[in-house]
């Protein structure tokens, strides 16, 4: 038995029989394989979740070479990435999240990045019209 197994039996109070314990264990795995198989369907149910910009695709070196440093960081990182939520690509380029949305939000306007809602999330990818 391993030391969280050890320590729960302890703070109970009472002994758990191994069978039990192994029991609930597998409940638990049962409960994420669930959740794993309930997040693939959503994920193959949604095209755009799933699509991933193909490696011989390519942006337009003269619309990245036209953008600002800090807009071109944002589009190439989203272009890497495919589609993202303003804290995805946040994470990567280490800039606040309100900083990246607002940068998402300007290359929508300028018609390089779409934008779709997910629930509460909203998703930016790179417009069809540049791939």
């Amino acid at each position: 038995m391993n030391m969280y197994v050890k320590q729960r039996i302890k703070t109970k109070g009472n002994i758990m029989l191994e069978n039990e314990i192994l029991e609930e264990i597998l409940y638990n795995l049962r409960e994420i394989n669930d959740k794993l198989d309930k997040l693939l369907l959503k994920k193959d149910e949604d095209p755009l979740l799933n699509k991933k910009v193909k490696p011989d695709d390519s942006l337009d070196v003269m619309m990245l070479l036209s953008l600002p440093d800090h807009l071109r960081t944002t589009a190439t990182t989203l272009f890497e990435i495919g589609p993202a939520t303003a804290e995805d690509i946040a994470e990567l380029t280490r800039k606040e999240r309100a900083v990246e949305s607002n940068y998402l939000n300007q290359l929508v306007r300028m018609e390089h990045v779409e934008k779709y809602r997910s629930g509460r999330k909203v998703y930016f990818h790179i417009s069809s019209k540049i791939c």
